[in-house]
């Protein structure tokens, strides 16, 4: 069990990429399951738009508003002393530069996030929010806001050409100041590519074992979501008898590389 010591920061994450420690993030949204990640060790917390659907029980992201993102942010940043606290900017929050600086400073003055994450290749935005001293992790791969036009849930990059356009997005983001980047069910060669040529930390979800990090949505690994666990997530409720066992055990096999296995990957 690691103790709670000095606050994380972006930096932080980033000298965990260039010693080769993997990064551990979990989904959480209120203070008690913050305080609980905190006292295991998890690095990165992400107050994800999931909670649409784990929280509220939406079928999908799309009807999460930036009030619902920044009061469950507020209540895990309260909560938080060492991890770092990541935000989603939810739909249609970012559709113009204007609008995303608007929104990521609610979600890091009302909520208290440290960084903002947005989905797509939304290089504009990114450079803008940049620009006014917000940090931005991109997320590109399989995007949950884009579900309707996506027609259903499924790996991303399976051809070449989608798989260099990922390649291709991921250096653009890098390029535009995002300092963290998200992948999202696509291909595990096509992610440990992408983790090797960005100097930013990759947080792999659905992306296999050679990301900078791993993360999942947190009813998914405790098996208490109420749709049907991804594939990519892993029960790790399974041989424990307590929520904290089960974080730990996620934190240790991150952190030692044993999960992601094939059996959760692409």
């Amino acid at each position: 069990m690691q103790p709670i010591s000095k606050a994380l920061a972006i930096n932080d994450l980033a000298d965990m990429k260039q010693r080769g420690e993997k990064i551990t993030c979990l989904t959480a949204y209120d203070a008690s399951f913050s305080s609980l990640l905190d006292k295991v060790g998890i690095d990165v917390i992400l107050v994800g738009d999931s909670l649409g659907m784990v929280i509220q029980g939406q079928r999908t992201t799309v009807p999460v508003s930036i009030a619902d993102m920044v009061y469950h942010t507020r209540c895990v940043s309260h909560a938080r002393q060492r991890a770092f606290v990541m935000a989603d900017l939810p739909f249609m929050s970012y559709a113009t530069p204007k609008a995303a600086a608007k929104n990521a400073a609610k979600l890091m003055q009302q909520g208290g996030a440290h960084m903002v994450k947005l989905e797509g290749a939304k290089y504009d935005c990114v450079s803008f929010l940049v620009d006014q001293g917000i940090p931005v992790c991109g997320h590109l791969g399989l995007l949950p806001q884009s579900i309707n036009q996506l027609g259903r849930y499924a790996v991303q990059g399976k051809t070449q050409i989608d798989a260099d356009k990922i390649v291709t997005d991921a250096l653009a983001l890098q390029h535009a100041g995002a300092t963290l980047l998200v992948l999202e069910c696509v291909p595990a060669v096509l992610a440990k590519q992408i983790s090797t040529q960005l100097n930013i930390p990759v947080i792999g979800i659905g992306a296999g074992l050679d990301c900078d990090g791993q993360v999942l949505v947190l009813y998914d690994m405790l098996n208490i979501g109420i749709a049907k666990r991804p594939r990519f997530s892993k029960n790790f409720m399974n041989n424990v008898t307590s929520i904290e066992a089960a974080i730990a055990a996620y934190q240790q096999a991150v952190k030692c590389g044993h999960f992601p296995t094939p059996e959760h990957s692409f």
